[in-house]
């Protein structure tokens, strides 16, 4: 039988890091910093750990091998592997500047897809920004040149970002997550990142981190961008529950739930359902079975499961292909 799966995200420590996630979030690690958690993920640098039920202990990756692709419905039929990565993220400190390539560049160079994503701010400290696209259009060669000036920096579109905001990162888009973010990340399920600055830190090996100039002026963007708007008729309210559409592409549709008490859900044929608790402690139930989820916990719902509820108070994201 079908079931919610709980996942136990594999987490990284990388420089620009913080505790947040260990202390607010319910991640469990002897890691001093954990960048990220990745809360939905198939991808061979980090595998979702399955917590409950007969699956407990297997990969998702091994689970779906086990039941076969129908349980990610069929709206992923089109794409050659998992779909998605999703992930949580605290930068304590800046991230680099970098840039993700898109589908065809990224097959043809590096693999494995490109990377579209979405950011949801999660939580930020005063005054927090982000790094988003250029200030105006640039050329390739002012963009080279800035480069190797150590100019960048001036000629990027920074934001400032309050809890709830929404940005949808194209591949091609020049982008850097600021200091004093914590971010909820949904993605192409991809880990090709090209890092343009990097404010001249070391890595763990007291060694610059590497830069990938050549790639990043390959797929680089040159523009500002525009950042999508979501209609207001893509908000709902109920008694219940709020409902808000923060994101569809032709990867994924994100909602956000603000719950009260309960809402209903139904993961039919077409596609699976990942759940990730932003806030709160929110009971699953399915069939006749039941499961808590915790905030910074996530649970993946197979498609063709059918219906299930969630039960409490807090905050949560729902994402689908």
């Amino acid at each position: 039988m079908l079931y919610p799966l709980k996942l136990i995200a594999p987490l990284k420590d990388y420089i620009w890091g913080g505790t947040a996630l260990k202390t607010k979030y319910n991640q469990k690690s002897e890691l001093e910093k954990v960048a990220e958690s990745w809360e939905l993920s198939c991808h061979k640098d980090g595998q979702s750990l399955i917590a409950n039920g007969a699956a407990s202990g297997m990969t998702l990756t091994d689970y779906i091998e086990q039941q076969g692709k129908k349980i990610l419905g069929s709206n992923a039929e089109r794409f050659t592997y998992f779909p998605l990565l999703i992930k949580l993220i605290d930068a304590k400190d800046n991230l680099s500047v970098q840039v993700h390539p898109e589908n065809e560049y990224a097959l043809r160079v590096e693999g494995e897809y490109g990377k579209t994503e979405m950011w949801y701010i999660v939580d930020c400290e005063p005054g927090a920004e982000l790094l988003y696209g250029f200030k105006h259009e640039i050329s390739k060669e002012e963009f080279k040149q800035r480069i190797e000036n150590n100019t960048l920096l001036e000629v990027c579109n920074n934001v400032p970002v309050k809890k709830g905001d929404v940005f949808f990162i194209d591949a091609g888009t020049l982008h850097a997550i600021g200091k004093g973010i914590l971010t909820a990340e949904i993605q192409q399920n991809s880990n090709t990142t090209y890092r343009i600055y990097d404010y001249g830190r070391l890595g763990k090996d007291g060694k610059p981190r590497d830069l990938h100039v050549q790639k990043a002026l390959d797929v680089t963007k040159l523009s500002r961008p525009t950042k999508p708007t979501v209609p207001e008729a893509e908000m709902h309210f109920f008694a219940d529950y709020d409902m808000k559409l923060l994101a569809q592409c032709e990867y994924f549709t994100v909602y956000h739930f603000d719950l009260i008490r309960q809402c209903n859900l139904n993961a039919d044929t077409d596609t699976f359902h990942s759940i990730l608790v932003l806030e709160g402690e929110l009971a699953l139930s399915y069939g006749e079975g039941k499961m808590i989820l915790n905030k910074g916990e996530s649970a993946f719902i197979p498609a063709g499961m059918g219906n299930y509820s969630l039960h409490g108070e807090g905050e949560f994201i729902l994402s689908m292909v």
